[in-house]
């Protein structure tokens, strides 16, 4: 199971909100390529870097996502508002992986092609849940596609990696959902667990399932768990 941290940026600096809400913000740093690299140098597997601005659709941290890229040696992972091919291909160029949820439910057949570029074992469909439904638009709009057929309709379709956030969870340190996450790994897709995550305790349960990773988000800025502790449950 991988060692994910999560860099999530907003006005060019490291944030955590709780359940996606830009109202309920913590601020961490003004120094994001500082934090990739003290989370590289801790040992993480491999960073995830979310645009929360081009998420919510008010603006960009591409420049600093490319210079993270440029001075990092570990694999990284870019999400947030990335919802048009131009834009898609030019960060899937330069990042290991690109996470797509709005993009990849809306446009189907461009994805596909997308993907014949860019490969799909390095496109991750985004799965955002709440009460089982898929959400998209920043999670602002919930969809009528339950979880385990979204994740199934791209599992024939090809691709195998998948991201799971729980939003009730996210940025709560309430705990992981387990059972959605069980379910969907159960479809024998690679799964990130996402959201609650509060203790080394979580991360043990969590690896218990078997997912191909976890992000690491709240509990880790906040000093309740670190990258060296949940090595050790991998």
């Amino acid at each position: 199971m991988k060692i994910i941290p999560a860099i999530d940026l907003m006005d060019g600096q490291v944030v955590r909100l709780v359940k996606g809400d830009p109202s309920k913000k913590t601020v961490y740093s003004n120094d994001p390529i500082g934090i990739a690299k003290k989370w590289q140098n801790a040992g993480a597997d491999m960073l995830h870097v979310v645009d929360l601005d081009a998420t919510l659709g008010s603006g960009s941290n591409l420049k600093i996502i490319k210079k993270i890229i440029s001075e990092i040696e570990i694999s990284i992972q870019v999400a947030g508002g990335l919802r048009d091919e131009s834009t898609i291909l030019e960060v899937g160029n330069l990042a290991d992986r690109i996470v797509l949820g709005t993009f990849a439910f809306q446009n189907k057949e461009s994805i596909l092609k997308i993907s014949k570029s860019l490969g799909k074992n390095n496109i991750v469909i985004s799965v955002d849940q709440i009460d089982g439904k898929i959400a998209i638009n920043g999670w602002k709009t919930t969809t009528e596609t339950t979880l385990l057929d979204g994740v199934k309709e791209f599992l024939q379709l090809g691709f195998s990696e998948f991201l799971l956030t729980s939003i009730s969870r996210d940025g709560t340190m309430q705990g992981p959902d387990i059972e959605s996450l069980q379910k969907v790994c159960s479809l024998n897709a690679n799964v990130i667990a996402s959201g609650g995550v509060s203790s080394i305790e979580d991360v043990k349960r969590v690896s218990t399932i078997n997912p191909y990773g976890i992000i690491l988000g709240k509990a880790l800025y906040e000093n309740k768990i670190s990258i060296e502790e949940a090595k050790k449950t991998s």
